[in-house]
């Protein structure tokens, strides 16, 4: 399976729109990362992933990595320590058990949009946007087959 073909254009074109819309109204950084698989624990692969993405190196470390292993059917969530430090300890939880809800219907975009508009609400009131503020990170799904 090529994994850039998970997800159609008009699929994709969706959540790089709703990373877009999420960002609009804070300093935060989201990205979403697909893979095939994922052989090893999926919180440890997020976090290389995070650092591959340049994911640690925002300003304020407040980027939020949604990771997807689509052929083995998992995915983390995994905020940097500024966000972290500032979003009630079941937060990631509770975006995690709303996508799942959505992915085991297998609408995995509208679970991808989902979970990235509760996460841009926190960023947004944790880190609001500031005229100054510059898109650190792209918004497009980045791709690891």
């Amino acid at each position: 399976m090529d994994i850039k073909n998970f997800f159609t254009d008009i699929q994709q074109k969706s959540i790089t729109l709703a990373i877009e819309s999420a960002e609009l109204h804070t300093s935060g950084e989201i990205r979403v990362h697909l893979t095939s698989k994922c052989k090893e624990d999926v919180m440890q692969k997020s976090k290389k992933v995070f650092e591959k993405l340049k994911m640690h190196q925002t300003e304020l470390r407040n980027g939020v990595l949604i990771f997807l292993a689509v052929e083995d059917r998992k995915f983390a969530i995994l905020g940097d320590k500024g966000i972290n430090n500032l979003v009630p300890s079941d937060f990631w939880d509770n975006v995690k058990e709303l996508m799942l809800t959505e992915f085991k219907k297998e609408e995995f975009t509208v679970g991808l949009c989902q979970g990235i508009e509760m996460i841009g609400e926190k960023l947004k009131e944790n880190f609001p946007y500031q005229k100054d503020d510059t898109n650190e990170l792209t918004n497009d799904i980045s791709f690891e087959n």
